[in-house]
């Protein structure tokens, strides 16, 4: 008998099918990479309850994924100072792909494409330079390099696209490392974090830095709203007596702004953000902090605190039909608005520390 993926691989031999669509994978709606209780690892796809759709293995442990805008395929990488990065077809399960970063360079675990799905953009570290670089792939059958660029400072550890632009933002977090001293942090004295803008050329179009007195508050994860407002969550380095903010608002060409829970909340999440998400009507904005157990919640528009969830090990996040999605090192999946838990599924795995959303 002839089955349905037989059919659909015969017509694309002779090109009379449609091309693959993310519809053709179930249509999910995240991605994460986890850990089975068995050792190891995968990228699943969840639906918009979190339910797991699909799941493809990986050689290691991941960090986060970058979703194709048209094609079912996305981008594994692996957790820093990871050197491989995995093209997965997330309808067939197998692997189109498998990259690795050149001599002398690792990836930070993340990666965007281009609006056009052609070309994407992975943060690296150049270690014996100490700077960071952005890598340039062509996105066809294989993924071959084609060109890199300077991220505009060290550590770019995330980068995000704005909306309907190939602008590019990217979290250089300021930390220099080397994989010879594992993650060891080389620099903390003159550590400088910084959220550079770049075009798909390279061209650095605008970058901000946070006040002298805030060097040692690694920039480190982006969410963006439709209208190109820009949200970064912060891991702190410095004293533990001292509670900096952990989340911040930018336009570009605009000032920062900074946000924090009041005192005894904000001092629950132990200088560090682990994760950041605006919601999907953009009014809210929300950070995880996996050491302090809590998710946060502020208004976008006023820069108020909202609302704060206890949840133990709760990590990645991202916009949820209502409100926010959230997961957990515990296996749960959270579902939440307005401060208000409105389900949570718990599954057999430990959810890494991002969930993307397509």
């Amino acid at each position: 008998m002839t089955t349905r993926r037989g059919f659909m691989a015969g017509m694309l031999a002779t090109g009379l099918a449609p091309k693959p669509s993310w519809a053709d994978a179930g249509n999910p709606a995240y991605l994460s990479a986890a850990k089975r209780p068995d050792g190891s690892y995968h990228l699943y796809g969840l639906d918009e309850l979190g339910a797991p759709l699909f799941s493809v293995p990986l050689p290691d442990r991941g960090h986060a994924a970058a979703a194709h805008p048209s094609r079912p395929e996305a981008v594994a990488f692996a957790r820093r100072p990871g050197t491989f990065a995995i093209v997965l077809d997330c309808i067939s399960g197998g692997i189109r792909s498998r990259m690795e970063a050149p001599e002398g360079r690792h990836f930070y675990g993340h990666g965007v494409f281009s609006a056009d799905g052609s070309l994407l953009f992975t943060p690296e570290n150049d270690y014996e330079a100490g700077q960071g670089r952005i890598g340039v792939w062509q996105a066809g059958t294989d993924y071959i390099r084609i060109d890199e660029f300077s991220s505009g400072g060290v550590g770019p550890h995330d980068i995000a696209r704005l909306p309907g632009t190939d602008t590019m933002v990217v979290a250089n977090g300021g930390i220099e490392t080397h994989p010879d001293a594992g993650r060891a942090k080389l620099n903390l004295p003159v550590m400088r974090p910084n959220l550079t803008y770049l075009d798909g050329m390279g061209q650095v179009t605008g970058q901000i830095e946070l006040n002298a007195d805030l060097h040692l508050n690694s920039i480190r994860h982006l969410a963006v709203r439709d209208d190109g407002l820009v949200a970064f969550a912060m891991q702190w380095q410095g004293d533990g007596a001292v509670h900096p903010p952990l989340l911040g608002l930018h336009r570009d060409g605009d000032d920062v702004l900074l946000l924090q829970a009041p005192d005894d909340l904000h001092r629950r999440m132990e200088g560090y953000a682990g994760s950041v998400a605006i919601s999907s009507d953009g009014g809210s904005v929300a950070i995880t902090s996996p050491r302090g157990g809590a998710i946060q919640m502020f208004d976008t528009d006023t820069a108020v605190f909202a609302a704060e969830l206890p949840q133990g090990d709760v990590c990645g996040i991202n916009a949820g039909p209502e409100g926010f999605v959230a997961t957990t090192g515990n296996g749960t999946v959270i579902h939440m608005e307005q401060g208000r838990v409105l389900g949570a599924e718990s599954h057999r795995v430990a959810w890494d520390n991002h969930l993307i959303r397509l």
